[in-house]
């Protein structure tokens, strides 16, 4: 660690196998919160690599409890948060609605950082019970379409990192490590982004990986198709910018994103997206991240078709339905 800190301070980067090897120190507690606060210091005044935030990333996901669910094919959709918008739930909503639309979807997340409602706060308020057993998560994945892996039971290591995190009170390299480590591996994912920066640095890494990716990230700082402004589009085959009129929607203003001051206003508008009782602005929004996410999955379906795909999965109540029976028969 000595050595690896001396190597940082004086303006080098470390390979993808160092960084690895500092993580996986890290996540065995072998080394000192001094030690930890001084690399996250680093990446706080430098950007951090792709080989680095590779080899991070590497040992995260060996030192998590992975859980080997079988699915043809599975997709997780999932935001970094940290954007400030305190949006109502725009993945866990998009999740869903692929769940309706018959897509197996292997949603990881946690509580909310920022916000009024993360995904584990809004799934533990609709009555959800977090399990890290593989049996349940596999029932749950072949019956509904849907599980969901609650991020504290799978990644042990975090105890370590946990106080320092704690301690320094500002956004680490671990705030852009949670949406990369999910424990199931699915084949595909849907990453929203805060910023240029991290999309950049996602679809670098990204492309080293054998996932099937879409990276999205609105020009006006949310970390989702927002429709509030033109986003940008990465995937493995292009690097694009798009606009919402170009996918047939209209701008929406950010106050109609909002999730409301409580829990429980939060989980009464996700509801009613799924009730087909919300306002066009936020049905839409989720469409067209359900739209990216099938597209994602199935490449050889257009967005145009995963969106009409994910509005018959609200319109017709198989989302709602689908999203009931999972919770009634936990």
């Amino acid at each position: 660690m000595k050595h690896i800190l001396e190597k940082l301070y004086e303006g080098q980067t470390l390979m993808e196998g160092e960084a690895y090897d500092v993580m996986m120190d890290i996540g065995k507690g072998m080394g000192s919160n001094e030690a930890l606060a001084s690399i996250l210091t680093v990446y706080r005044m430098r950007p951090i690599t792709p080989a680095e935030f590779s080899g991070f990333r590497r040992a995260m996901y060996e030192l998590s409890n992975q859980v080997n669910l079988e699915s043809e094919r599975s997709i997780d959709i999932v935001g970094t948060g940290g954007d400030g918008k305190n949006t109502f739930n725009i993945s866990t909503l998009s999740c869903v609605v692929l769940a309706g639309a018959g897509y197996k979807v292997t949603k990881h997340g946690n509580y909310a950082a920022s916000s009024i409602s993360g995904s584990s706060n809004l799934l533990q308020q609709l009555g959800y019970e977090f399990s890290n057993d593989q049996d349940v998560l596999q029932r749950q994945l072949d019956q509904f379409n849907l599980c969901f892996l609650h991020a504290p039971l799978f990644h042990p290591a975090m105890k370590y990192v946990a106080p320092v995190r704690k301690s320094l009170g500002v956004k680490t390299i671990f705030n852009i490590m949670g949406p990369v480590i999910n424990p199931s591996n699915p084949k595909a994912i849907l990453l929203g982004t805060y910023c240029t920066e991290v999309a950049d640095l996602y679809a670098d890494v990204m492309e080293m990986s054998e996932y099937d990716f879409s990276i999205v990230h609105s020009l006006d700082g949310f970390d989702e198709v927002s429709l509030t402004d033109k986003f940008l589009h990465y995937t493995r085959q292009y690097r694009s910018v798009r606009s919402p009129e170009e996918l047939e929607f209209q701008l929406v203003r950010q106050d109609e994103l909002f999730s409301g001051e409580t829990l429980d206003e939060a989980k009464a508008i996700f509801l009613s997206v799924l009730k087909n009782e919300s306002p066009d602005s936020r049905t839409n929004v989720v469409l067209v991240n359900s739209g990216i996410a099938i597209h994602t999955l199935y490449p050889e379906k257009s967005i145009q078709e995963g969106i009409e795909e994910a509005r018959e999965s609200i319109i017709s109540g198989r989302a709602y339905q689908n999203l009931l029976n999972l919770l009634n028969h936990q």
